[in-house]
């Protein structure tokens, strides 16, 4: 498929979902989507070409009571020369609300051309387990208390994505999950339906010198009946050593990150989110860590190590 194709492809599904109204809240946010990929794209699964683990924690809106914490952990590999398997875990708090997802994932690739651009095509499927326990938290309708408990409600997920990269290039479309489930609204302190989430991501790799590289990127998250979402990063990879960058979250925060490369097998990365909202007056910032390993052995050890 020409990455032509590809675009109109996802301008229809677009244009699809922006036609539909549901509201619900918003799954999990990243400010460091570029090193948590899998996450959101299922077809992102074991593209690295080696064993990878990562770990990632966000703690939001700190000095608020409720506020969402997130951790999430991913293992991938690839099988053979075109599939990939991987494992998804993630641990989401918000107000009285607690949601655990567990989702294996699967990847299939078609090389393109001569020049190894690879399309890859995957699958997610696991459970969600969703708990509400009113007595958690501060809310602005008292009576919420009173609300009837949920405890470990489980959802079926289903959810699937494509992937297109070449070693400079990236762009994906992706859903989290095709069955809509129960979901906390802090919007209106009630339980509420979710609705379908779309995520597009892109970005590309310039060489700027021998030792520098820039890589702009995007995350676009649509989901139905609420306004865009859209995050665009810059980052500048040193000596294929430490990573700086900053990021724009569309009329919601500005954040700055660092990450190192500790080994060839070890990177840690740090961002802080300040609000560009009224929200700023109640919080101190967000924070967010992540570790991830690579079993990257001497046979394939890489010259120039792929910058997303």
């Amino acid at each position: 498929m020409k990455p032509i194709r590809i675009y109109l492809l996802l301008a229809a599904v677009i244009f699809i979902c922006h036609i539909q109204e549901l509201h619900a809240q918003q799954d999990p946010q990243y400010s460091q989507y570029m090193y948590n990929t899998m996450t959101t794209n299922a077809a992102y699964t074991g593209s690295r070409g080696h064993l990878s683990a990562i770990s990632l924690y966000r703690n939001q809106w700190v000095g608020i009571e409720g506020a969402p914490r997130t951790l999430t952990f991913g293992l991938d590999t690839p099988v053979g020369l075109f599939d990939g398997v991987g494992l998804s875990i993630i641990h989401d708090e918000l107000g009285p609300s607690t949601e655990t997802y567990f989702d294996g994932n699967y990847t299939h690739s078609l090389v393109l051309n001569r020049k190894g651009h690879r399309l890859s095509f995957g699958l997610k499927a696991g459970v969600r387990f969703f708990s509400l326990d009113w007595s958690r938290g501060r809310f602005r309708e008292p009576e919420a208390i009173f609300n009837e408990n949920v405890t470990s409600k489980l959802f079926p997920t289903v959810g699937a994505g494509m992937f297109y990269f070449s070693d400079k290039a990236y762009f994906g479309v992706s859903t989290p999950s095709f069955f809509m489930g129960d979901h906390f609204d802090d919007a209106i302190e009630s339980q509420a339906t979710e609705a379908f989430h779309l995520y597009i991501i892109g970005g590309y790799v310039f060489e700027m010198g021998r030792n520098l590289k820039f890589k702009p990127s995007f995350f676009v998250k649509q989901v139905q009946g609420a306004p865009l979402a859209i995050d665009t990063s810059a980052n500048f990879l040193m000596y294929n050593v430490l990573t700086l960058g900053t990021n724009y979250r569309w009329q919601d925060a500005l954040s700055a990150y660092f990450g190192f490369r500790l080994s060839s097998k070890v990177d840690i990365g740090y961002a802080y989110d300040y609000n560009i909202t009224e929200l700023s007056q109640y919080n101190v910032g967000t924070h967010e860590v992540f570790v991830r390993f690579q079993l990257i052995t001497n046979e394939k050890k890489l010259k120039s190590p792929r910058f997303f």
